[in-house]
């Protein structure tokens, strides 16, 4: 059972990139106290259980979505939770299964759910319409140990409802998607690891540099561009993200060509005297990107920058 000591959820949709992602940074996730979400989107599952098998290796802790609304699973719940449960997941008590409530999701659809189910729940509120009514059946609902609000679809007045129950996460997405060629060079990403005890959270969580917005394949590159977050300590902790995007952006041709583009603004950026950005491992690796002139291919770029951002929160968290 999750006892509720984390401040930092990462939410991750299941494809390649983001679980390995989790994989290879498990032993991280357990020493920082994270708890990442996974919502299965992929129809192999082979992939998954490698992470959650890693994550168990660790001991660390995770929540694993079992009715997910992205993906290929949409319409197959039941067949997944089968696939799902392999027989050391089965054996493991540090995880929860989460619950998406959505606009479609009925209080029969959470009664049966959580009446069929032993293992420790959490509700991730993702648009659903009945807040009042759910939050006075909660105390009812002995295995739901955890709130977590999607905040772009669970405005102050729903969280309100929930305001007396002990685990409350909020979940901000900092990320602006658009394409890449029109990224700013700076943005601000989040307040909220500073903020969410002010927002009455136990926790806060974000969707990393990936975004909220699921689509299964990028289409064709025009522009490659690199995502960095930083935390600038100057202006309250607050946190910001820096896009490095190539210099060419008219064809979907020459991505490696684009990202030798890019990666040379991150690496004027962080060789700067004074640079916000924290020299992570992930952030040494693109430099040695550079300096061997290699391209990873796009996917191990968007891990690089997930896992940045995971040793930033946990270099942010253990400065504290």
């Amino acid at each position: 059972m999750l006892d509720g000591g984390s401040m930092y959820y990462p939410y991750f949709r299941g494809k390649q990139f983001e679980l390995i992602t989790i994989k290879e940074n498990a032993n991280l996730i357990e020493k920082s106290n994270f708890v990442p979400i996974i919502e299965p989107v992929k129809e192999s599952i082979s992939g998954l259980h490698r992470t959650t098998d890693a994550l168990i290796n660790a001991n660390a802790r995770f929540i694993l979505i079992v009715n997910p609304v992205n993906g290929d699973w949409v319409d197959d719940h039941d067949n997944l939770f089968d696939k799902v449960f392999n027989k050391k997941l089965t054996e493991y008590k540090n995880y929860m299964l989460g619950f998406l409530l959505t606009e479609n999701t009925s209080m029969t659809d959470i009664a049966t759910f959580c009446n069929n189910k032993k293992i420790d729940i959490s509700f991730i509120h993702y648009g659903f319409n009945h807040g009042k009514e759910l939050a006075t059946q909660l105390n009812s609902l002995s295995q739901v140990k955890e709130n977590i609000f999607i905040e772009d679809v669970c405005q102050k007045l729903y969280r309100k409802n929930f305001e007396s129950q002990k685990h409350n996460i909020l979940i901000r997405d900092g990320f602006k998607k658009r394409t890449n060629r029109e990224h700013p060079s700076i943005e601000h990403f989040s307040d909220l690891h500073v903020t969410y005890k002010d927002e009455q959270m136990s926790g806060f969580g974000d969707f990393l540099i990936v975004g909220d917005d699921f689509s299964e394949t990028g289409g064709p590159a025009y522009a490659v561009a690199i995502h960095l977050t930083y935390i600038d300590k100057e202006k309250d902790n607050d946190m910001y993200i820096s896009h490095y995007v190539s210099n060419r952006t008219d064809t979907p041709t020459d991505p490696a060509g684009k990202f030798a583009e890019a990666l040379k603004k991150l690496v004027d950026d962080v060789n700067k005297e004074n640079s916000p950005i924290l020299k992570t491992n992930a952030v040494n690796e693109y430099l040695d990107l550079h300096k061997r002139n290699h391209f990873p291919g796009l996917g191990y770029i968007k891990k690089l920058s997930m896992q940045h951002h995971l040793e930033l929160m946990s270099d942010f968290f253990k400065s504290r």
